[in-house]
């Protein structure tokens, strides 16, 4: 018999900057609201997973916590927002296969009153850092700004088009009560004055420093039973040459890992770009959405900043970006709350932000030179 993985239920807690409880407890809160939504009990999950920076609850530690039974998969990845996408189909993977019933993913930190990965000096110093530290090449802003630098000089990218990302993420915000920054709106003035942080990328094209967790829960069609489910429709992960990082050997630097992963992506789900009705692109910084718009195929290399600066992603236009307001307006969850926004979407339950006959949403997260996506589809 065929199995159709899917998602089957959301949660998640308010989003902060000062929580004021442990990761602990923010997993299992997301968690118990994800198995509520799936209409199931903490008994049914039989397997657990997560992907973190050595700042979260363990898989181990949130079963504990929740009272699960005993588990027949459990997943524990150190990394970054690369790990995101290949995680969750990682999972679908081990429910097609009969390895697990009902799979919970969450994602749990205290990003910006606990352990800050933006910070200075928090990795490690070893390896190919030790030669890009002493230049003040050491944290993924200076990375994202080598690469915006590289795009303007190359396309003639402007910081106007890099505000048209940051003001439409803004703007979604405000229709979305969950957002951080709803009732905070911000205009191309408010934009174009704030200070920079690593030229050409300033305060507003930074995503926030959030706590908050998010939880996900992945079963088969034919046990989810609630509210409508989400397909697993494909998933990909991809990594270029010289990956670690994009320094001086990456062969381009205004392209990203789509262009290593996005045949695969779209071959497996029998679907094109111009199939996805909403995106909920890995905002990290502004021009990782524009970098990202080209190399998935949205539009033509170097043409980004004209389709951002048109309104094609506003929520009415012809490829709506991450309506919750996304890592930069609505918060950071090393992006699972842009899954949770998918999720949304293609349940057409994302009241006044909802894109109308969102059918088929792509979902990324990344590295930069590696990362995982997503094509998601409603059941319907």
């Amino acid at each position: 018999m065929t199995v159709t993985p899917v998602i089957a239920g959301v949660g998640r807690t308010a989003f902060s900057r000062r929580s004021g409880r442990t990761v602990l407890e923010l997993a299992t809160e997301a968690a118990l609201g994800a198995i509520a939504d799936a209409a199931i009990a903490v008994d049914d999950i039989d397997a657990i997973a997560t992907y973190h920076d050595n700042d979260t609850a363990s898989p181990s530690e949130v079963a504990s916590d929740l009272g699960t039974g005993p588990l027949t998969w459990s997943q524990s990845v150190v990394g970054g927002g690369s790990e995101l996408c290949a995680l969750i189909g990682t999972a679908a993977d081990v429910v097609a296969d009969g390895r697990a019933s009902h799979v919970l993913i969450y994602r749990a930190m205290n990003g910006a009153s606990g352990i800050r990965m933006g910070d200075y000096g928090t990795g490690s110093a070893a390896g190919y850092r030790q030669f890009m530290a002493p230049y003040g090449y050491a944290t993924p802003v200076e990375v994202a700004a080598m690469a915006a630098a590289r795009h303007m000089a190359q396309y003639g990218t402007t910081r106007e088009h890099l505000g048209a990302i940051a003001v439409t993420m803004r703007e979604n915000a405000q229709r979305n009560p969950a957002a951080v920054m709803n009732g905070r709106p911000m205009t191309m003035d408010d934009y174009l004055a704030c200070r920079p942080i690593a030229e050409p990328l300033h305060l507003l094209d930074c995503c926030l420093e959030t706590d908050g967790a998010v939880a996900i829960v992945i079963t088969s069609a034919t046990d989810a039973t609630a509210r409508p489910a989400v397909e697993i429709r494909s998933w990909a992960y991809g990594a270029g040459p010289h990956s670690v990082v994009p320094y001086e050997k990456y062969p381009d630097l205004t392209t990203m890992f789509p262009i290593w992963l996005r045949e695969q992506l779209f071959e497996r789900a029998g679907v094109g770009p111009a199939d996805i009705d909403v995106a909920c692109l890995y905002d990290a910084f502004t021009y990782t959405v524009l970098s990202q718009i080209e190399d998935f195929g949205f539009c033509d290399k170097g043409l980004a900043g004209e389709f951002v600066g048109s309104g094609a992603i506003a929520t009415g236009g012809s490829l709506p970006v991450n309506p919750n307001g996304g890592l930069l307006s609505e918060g950071y969850i090393h992006g699972l709350n842009n899954v949770a926004e998918a999720v949304a979407q293609l349940r057409g339950s994302a009241a006044d932000r909802q894109v109308p006959d969102a059918h088929l949403a792509l979902v990324s997260g990344y590295s930069f030179s590696r990362g995982s996506a997503l094509i998601l589809g409603s059941a319907a």
